[in-house]
């Protein structure tokens, strides 16, 4: 008997846990993150490899029209695989025009409105800044539709790769 009363004086009582203070951490952190979600926004661009040919299928006279702008360091060629070079755009001491490039796409755009592939060559010491310069302005322009800016397409599909010395 004796036995059974020192057992009885050992065991404790449960215990509650205080969850107070971390519940008030959660109030306070959670609020903050989503805030601070919204900000940390992270653009995306879907880039492809250059279009393979598809060995004896295609006409080796008349290939589907592609268009091309290559990088080099004197100059933007905006060029096709059909009749060659479209406009060559010099480097200024600024850098590189790519508003004039811009423009040069448009027109493209306007002569083959179908078209929605585009591939980028670069040379390989070419800036990054360079490269994404082309990407954007190659993708779409900004108009004004009924009061409003919007986005026009112009070479949404863009691939990349190395341009040939």
């Amino acid at each position: 008997m004796a036995s059974n009363r020192r057992l009885q004086r050992r065991k404790h009582p449960a215990v509650e846990l205080n969850i107070t203070a971390f519940m008030n951490l959660m109030v306070v952190l959670v609020p903050f993150l989503l805030m601070t979600a919204v900000f940390s926004h992270m653009t995306i661009l879907d880039l492809n490899l250059p279009p393979a040919s598809e060995g004896g299928n295609q006409d080796k006279k008349n290939p589907p029209l592609e268009f091309r702008v290559t990088i080099r360091r004197d100059a933007l060629l905006l060029s096709d695989n059909r009749g060659g070079l479209i406009k060559r755009i010099s480097r200024t001491q600024k850098g590189h025009d790519f508003a004039q490039l811009k423009q040069s796409l448009k027109a493209v755009k306007a002569r083959f409105p179908e078209k929605t592939h585009l591939t980028i060559l670069s040379e390989a010491d070419t800036p990054y800044n360079d490269m994404i310069q082309v990407m954007d302005g190659a993708r779409s322009y900004p108009v004004l539709f009924e009061g409003e800016m919007a986005y026009a397409e112009l070479f949404p599909d863009i691939s990349i790769g190395d341009a040939i010395k």
